[in-house]
């Protein structure tokens, strides 16, 4: 009895952990690749590095974007940060 009382302050501690740090990043991840699996042609997004464009093309670990000049740039899905629903931007002159 007397081993289980001083593990107990233990597990309470890696329970706390894993409901305040683990389980909200896990998340997280979860929301940016379900964000990232369902890119499609024509939506205005902003990369990781701060590059906003409009996708042009996919496939299973790129994305081509159109930028505001027309040039385009190819990037991994992973370096997609957000996609700029119904933020009211625009990247046209």
């Amino acid at each position: 009895m007397g081993s289980l009382t001083s593990l107990l302050p233990m597990i309470i501690i890696i329970a706390l952990m894993y409901f305040m740090l683990i389980r909200p990043s896990q998340k997280q991840r979860k929301k940016q690749q379900e964000m990232q699996n369902n890119l499609s042609r024509g939506n205005k997004i902003v990369t990781i590095g701060g590059m906003h464009g409009t996708v042009d093309a996919i496939d299973d670990q790129t994305v081509v974007l159109t930028i505001e000049d027309g040039s385009k740039v190819r990037f991994e899905r992973a370096a997609i940060q957000r996609v700029l629903e119904g933020e009211g931007v625009s990247l046209t002159k």
